[in-house]
């Protein structure tokens, strides 16, 4: 039976993810504007984040993605399947409606779409997907999603004004 949703971008992949996390945001600025400042922020509290979430990873014995430090910019941000964006791959995209990327770990696979009405101001859909690949990734997981709700309400900020103004 079809599951109906908000959400009709991502109907592929709600039956089969064990979490699901929306988060939404509003700005003057565009996807790829959102995007590029969502996805390029990188206070030094995150930096260290990801330091802890390295070291549990190794702890672990997880194989895990590790952010790159070049800065996104809306003109680099790609809607192409294959390419790079941060330490996600572009699933799919439609410009000025929604991109899906993923990474993909040994204990789970994640998805983080944003999804745009394109009003004025717009209001974006931040949706983190993952599926769990082994029960550590479900340990993993619950002991990083405190932390994952800070970084991604940070990085809707992020993406909200960083290119507002320009």
């Amino acid at each position: 039976m079809p599951t109906r949703t908000d959400l009709p971008e991502l109907d592929d992949l709600l039956p089969i993810v064990d979490v699901i996390d929306v988060k939404t945001a509003r700005g003057a600025v565009s996807l790829r504007e959102f995007t590029a400042g969502a996805l390029g922020h990188g206070p030094l509290w995150i930096k260290a984040l990801f330091g802890v979430r390295i070291l549990l990873a190794w702890a672990l014995r997880l194989e895990t993605a590790v952010p790159d430090s070049f800065r996104l910019r809306p003109e680099t941000v790609s809607f192409t399947p294959g390419d790079p964006a941060s330490f996600f791959t572009v699933v799919r995209g439609e410009e000025d409606h929604y991109l899906l990327l993923k990474v993909s770990d040994n204990h789970l696979v994640a998805w983080l779409a944003i999804i745009t009405d394109n009003g004025r101001p717009a209001e974006f859909k931040v949706v983190t997907l993952v599926k769990y690949l082994r029960p550590v990734g479900r340990f993993y997981y619950n002991l990083i999603r405190p932390f994952h709700h800070l970084v991604l309400l940070s990085m809707c900020r992020a993406g909200e004004t960083s290119f507002a103004s320009r």
